[in-house]
């Protein structure tokens, strides 16, 4: 069935060179020629090579409705987002993120559709991806209600997370595959940078409770403090976001006045951050040293430019899209790959 269906949309293309003749030019049967256009399985090496130069060759290209009918396969992924529209819109991670996957696909004809998880919208969300709209999943900014990890393991869809994923269950999260930075490294990084500044009053505006990021990084920073003997009291949590981290360092500089450095678990709350500080008559870094997280760009144009450890977005997307290929091509799951930290000193810090 599958083959008169390729062979009829060949047909009914007059001028249009065919999988016959792709066929013949390459010295294979119509069906070799079919499993090879259509992912390669069960055939040689040198067939597979033959069959790509008759393609190049001929300018043959097969009709995408077809193949989806004959592989099963819609050759879309979904880049999921659990957040607000604004907050995708704004927020450089995710310009990053595309740049990233963008480059993982670039030599294929995968395409990517985006999916904006709202809060309160995951059975949509879930019931799209079950549906058999795409090939399969990257997840970034995964919320701890957002279930999506659980949901992906149960729909068995082919899926990588950008960023550790909260799983409920040792047994979930054996099963989902994953990419991220050392993020607790990074916060103690990130710390332990303020206390060789000699600071010795040091909060945090930690991420999201809800987020490993979050989580992650204020971890880091309270293994720092406790290492060098200091009191971990001085927090206030933000949504990584410049207005939350705005608001963020009013709580903090009010409940905890005599605070000399603050480490900021990312570069849109520092951004929001720096401008009450001064506010408030802290000069950055004399008064308060300030240390960021992320250097997607805001760092150095931020007043003054921020100190922040480095999350490399782009490579991370960038993985998690060549993971994702492999998934598509059958390959087993592999343990999380997790990018080391680096630290970028700026004039902050």
């Amino acid at each position: 069935m599958a083959d008169r269906l390729v062979r009829g949309v060949d047909a009914a293309r007059p001028g249009v060179p065919t999988l016959e003749q792709v066929a013949a030019k390459a010295g294979v049967s119509r069906s070799t020629a079919s499993r090879a256009i259509n992912g390669g399985l069960r055939v040689s090496p040198e067939a597979l090579l033959a069959v790509e130069a008759a393609v190049a060759d001929l300018g043959y290209s097969p009709n995408r409705a077809a193949r989806s009918l004959v592989t099963r396969r819609t050759d879309s992924i979904a880049l999921v987002v659990p957040e607000p529209d604004e907050r995708v819109l704004s927020d450089p991670f995710f310009a990053g993120t595309l740049n990233g996957l963008a480059s993982a696909l670039a030599d294929t004809e995968i395409q990517v559709v985006l999916v904006i998880a709202r809060p309160g919208q995951n059975e949509r969300t879930v019931r799209y991806l079950r549906n058999g709209h795409v090939d399969g999943a990257i997840v970034v900014s995964h919320h701890r209600d957002d279930t999506l990890d659980r949901a992906l393991v149960e729909l068995r869809l082919p899926s990588v997370f950008v960023g550790r994923p909260l799983s409920a269950t040792p047994e979930v999260d054996s099963r989902l595959q994953y990419v991220d930075t050392d993020n607790v490294q990074g916060g103690r990084m990130a710390t332990q940078h303020l206390l060789d500044r000699g600071c010795r009053r040091i909060g945090t505006i930690a991420g999201p409770e809800d987020m490993s990021a979050g989580i992650d990084r204020l971890i880091g920073w309270r293994q720092a403090m406790t290492a060098a003997g200091q009191r971990d009291d001085a927090v206030v949590h933000g949504d990584f976001t410049i207005v939350s981290g705005a608001e963020a360092a009013r709580r903090l500089l009010t409940e905890y006045p005599d605070v000399d450095g603050i480490f900021i678990a990312s570069d849109l709350m520092a951004a929001g951050a720096l401008p009450v500080l001064a506010e408030l008559g802290r000069e950055v870094p004399q008064d308060v040293a300030v240390v960021g997280y992320d250097n997607l760009g805001v760092a150095a144009s931020t007043q003054p430019p921020l100190t922040s450890v480095i999350q490399p977005v782009v490579a991370m997307a960038r993985a998690a899209g060549l993971r994702l290929l492999d998934q598509l091509q059958g390959a087993t799951p592999t343990p999380p790959l997790i990018f080391a930290p680096e630290l970028v000193v700026r004039a902050s810090a």
